[in-house]
């Protein structure tokens, strides 16, 4: 039986803006099955925008290749427009028309059949929980109404891959774990690929089947997030000094069961084989140094730890400016 070809396939991606000379991809390769959710995690200016707009043929990279959809998308972008759905991270909707008027223009600019787009747009809006709001205009909708009918606009044509660009950014909690919910029904019901983008650590552990870490337009690892933190031996203290964090680092480093030191301005990162009982002895060495202890947390790996570990530096501490 021949094997399933890949939704998405990309190698060898580069992307340099003249203007700014900013090299936003450096090298891209991924993989995304037929039927999983991809995320491409990594924090803001590390690329992850910049390389779905080139596999949603809206940008053209300087080199590479791309596949979606069994298409090529360099040399048959129109074929991949047919049969990609695109979730920008602005909004897209017309907030002076009703929810019920953005579905059926959508459609019919993706050219549904007329006879469908009726039954298509009320099969959306029931799906979207936006019945009872589909005669308002938008302009009226809360943020995540607007965002649940930005989804919408992206599955209206029934796509085969649907990227999303930081689809729950300025979200409440509630509304980002019920957009979560009507995701992993997409993939369960339809067998829909979707990659999406994002920079929240616990959105990419806990809706993504598999994630790419980009960081300075390279991918990092892949993996599933069960995998990628399997990687990671030991717990991660974190400790919070007074004091001199490189001295700190130097107390640590001589200790039995620890595994690896890494200091973030006046924070230790420490990886040690048994933390609940390192731990203490962490802080009366580093106490005893001289180095006063002005918070300790300890937990298990985690995605940012996964982050720190591959790239050499800390989540938050990569944030660039959008």
């Amino acid at each position: 039986m021949p094997a399933i070809a890949a939704a998405i396939a990309v190698e060898g991606l580069f992307k340099t803006y003249r203007n700014n000379n900013i090299k936003a991809v450096a090298g891209v390769s991924l993989s995304v099955e037929q039927g999983e959710i991809f995320g491409l995690l990594g924090p803001n200016g590390a690329g992850k925008s910049t390389t779905v707009r080139i596999l949603a043929t809206l940008t053209r990279p300087d080199s590479g290749t791309v596949q979606v959809a069994g298409c090529n998308a360099l040399e048959a972008p129109h074929d991949v427009r047919r049969r990609i759905g695109y979730v920008a991270q602005a909004s897209g909707v017309d907030k002076w028309a009703t929810g019920r008027e953005n579905l059926t223009l959508q459609a019919q600019l993706e050219r549904v059949p007329a006879s469908r787009i009726a039954g298509r747009v009320d099969e959306i809006l029931k799906w979207l929980d936006l019945e009872k709001a589909a005669d308002r205009v938008v302009k009226t909708y809360s943020g995540g109404m607007k965002r649940r009918l930005d989804l919408g606009i992206g599955l209206v044509h029934e796509p085969q891959v649907l990227f999303l660009d930081e689809p729950t950014t300025g979200l409440d909690p509630e509304t980002r774990a019920a957009l979560w919910r009507g995701l992993r029904r997409l993939k369960e019901e339809r067998k829909l690929t979707v990659l999406l983008t994002t920079h929240y650590l616990e959105e990419a552990d806990q809706l993504c089947d598999r994630l790419a870490i980009i960081d300075q337009g390279q991918v990092v690892v892949t993996g599933t997030p069960a995998e990628l933190k399997g990687k990671i031996q030991g717990d991660t203290a974190v400790l919070e000094l007074s004091g001199d964090a490189q001295r700190g680092e130097e107390l640590l480093k001589g200790l039995e069961g620890v595994i690896e030191v890494r200091r973030h301005e006046n924070t230790l990162i420490v990886r040690t084989a048994k933390g609940a009982q390192a731990l203490p002895v962490f802080i009366t060495a580093l106490e005893g140094g001289g180095l006063p202890v002005r918070s300790a947390t300890l937990s298990r790996p985690s995605l940012d730890d996964v982050y720190l570990h591959y790239t050499g530096h800390r989540f938050d501490a990569a944030e660039k400016p959008a």
